[in-house]
């Protein structure tokens, strides 16, 4: 414990960052640093319970009081040390991690809890630059190939775990380049996308090979990959984004919120694409779905220049404290106000899209909705929603984005062919714990097998499927376990 009575003596402080009206005319990340002496002061606040909740909150289950400790103290290699050993990629949760493990410190009963993705954050930045991020892969290799399909957060952690066990690893991605989502889905504002190049380029000094523009079930085919490879690794994602089928859907001006994103992502990075441009410099916006990639949407169009911004969410506005059907340590769902908000938006809860209204050229020019209503259970929790009488409108409109989320991975191609059985979410089939699907070789892991969910779950996921991949392969493994890891600290 760094500071017995540090949580005491130090309120919570994050970064400072770039004014709203100053970062809008940047796609660059706005989130400054700590000095040394606010990260010192910031880690004191850690109260190294007896039983860190954290631990739990953090589907990596990183070791939080632990490097915390290590910060205070100024002892870098081993803050580095701690965190590496269950987390591939701090430099990513760091930044975009909504921190579960800050909703489950026990000093956020009653204060503001510590800054624990700040932390993180400054942390591997500290060991970029110090040096202390070298490759991990043994000299000695197992002569083992493991192909990875997909290189977002899941296909990079299993990769890299795979890699350091001492297999030759090849991830194969569809896209010009590794990431993923991490890099055409997520707003330069938020991940510079050098942060992946930096570490992409650890991984191929670790022997990682990247084979881009390579989609499996098209360029090359799954029943090729397993026979040509000991392991197959599906992590492709949840990528079939759900759609809104109301009258008026086939207008111009309605679009998936991830085409525009990954569009704005490929002209920040002066990479060319076949589709159309979707701007809406000067244009009334209006973005359905309340979570953060709708949030992304509006930064994005803040950025473009747009004449005004809504965003709709159907649920009712969420607390700001929470409730009885919220305890503490579980993750909340507050009112979240996102760094895009702060930038310009209004938004709209309760409203529910009836249909899209176009002008003689099939161009959109409004929305018409209704306000809704919810009937709760006991506990206040949702159940089903009525029309409120008398409600309907029309709110003029140029660009719809819809941002409701994914429903479950890409089926044509690569999964129809190779027979792969899937859940009754149509996600890939393969249980918890063990990751295996029904094809001889072949593991699945992330938002593929559990569906739509953090990019801290997928880097966790992609761990423990490296773990089973291991242990298929060479019948035991010394790869961490995230359960080990938390218990050997305590």
């Amino acid at each position: 414990m760094g500071k017995p009575t540090g949580f005491q003596e130090y309120n919570r402080e994050l970064p400072a960052k770039t004014a709203p009206q100053e970062r809008v005319k940047t796609y660059n990340e706005f989130v400054g640093m700590y000095s040394d002496e606010k990260l010192n002061q910031q880690s004191a606040r850690c109260m190294n319970c007896g039983i860190p909740f954290c631990h739990s909150g953090c589907p990596l289950g990183n070791v939080i009081p632990e490097f915390n400790d290590a910060v205070y103290r100024k002892s870098w290699e081993e803050a580095y040390e701690i965190l590496s050993t269950t987390n591939n990629f701090p430099e990513f949760t760091g930044r975009i991690c909504p921190a579960p493990c800050e909703s489950a410190c026990v000093l956020g009963i009653n204060k503001p809890a510590v800054a624990i993705e700040e932390i993180e954050k400054h942390i591997i930045e500290i060991a970029y630059a110090k040096n202390l991020v070298k490759p991990v892969a043994p000299f000695i290799k197992t002569g083992k190939k493991v192909a990875v399909v997909g290189s977002g957060p899941a296909g990079l952690a299993a990769a890299a775990q795979l890699s350091k066990a001492g297999h030759n690893v090849t991830v194969f991605e569809r896209d010009d380049r590794p990431g993923g989502l991490l890099r055409y889905g997520i707003p330069d504002f938020k991940l510079e996308k050098w942060v992946i190049d930096r570490r992409v380029k650890v991984m191929e000094e670790d022997g990682v090979v990247f084979k881009c523009n390579t989609e499996i079930g098209k360029d090359v085919s799954l029943d090729e990959l397993t026979r040509t490879h000991d392991a197959v690794v599906l992590a492709g994602g949840s990528t079939i984004p759900r759609n809104l089928p109301v009258p008026g859907r086939e207008l111009k001006g309605i679009h998936f919120a991830m085409d525009f994103l990954k569009q704005q992502n490929k002209r920040v990075s002066n990479t060319s694409f076949d589709a159309e441009d979707i701007l809406v410099t000067d244009k009334d916006v209006v973005v359905i779905g309340g979570g953060d990639t709708g949030s992304d949407c509006v930064g994005t169009s803040n950025r473009q220049g747009a004449k005004s911004i809504r965003q709709f969410e159907v649920m009712m506005q969420p607390p700001q404290q929470r409730t009885g059907s919220m305890p503490w340590p579980s993750y909340p769902m507050l009112l979240k106000v996102t760094s895009s908000h702060e930038e310009g938006c209004e938004r709209h809860w309760g409203v529910n899209t009836k249909e899209f209204l176009g002008d003689e050229n099939g161009n959109l020019r409004a929305l018409k909705v209704t306000d809704v209503s919810w009937e709760t259970d006991v506990m206040g929790r949702p159940m089903k929603f009525t029309e409120v009488e008398g409600s309907e409108r029309e709110l003029p409109c140029q660009a719809v984005f819809l941002a409701m989320g994914f429903l479950h991975p890409q089926h044509t191609g690569m999964i129809e062919q190779a027979g792969v059985e899937l859940d009754e979410r149509k996600n890939v089939k393969a249980a918890e714990g063990a990751y295996r699907t029904n094809v001889s070789k072949v593991f699945a892991c992330g938002d593929m097998r559990r569906g739509q969910s953090l990019v801290v779950w997928a880097i966790s996921e992609g761990r423990e499927a490296a773990r089973k991949v291991d242990e298929f392969l060479m019948g035991h493994t010394m790869l961490e376990s995230k359960d080990v890891v938390s218990a050997l600290a305590y």
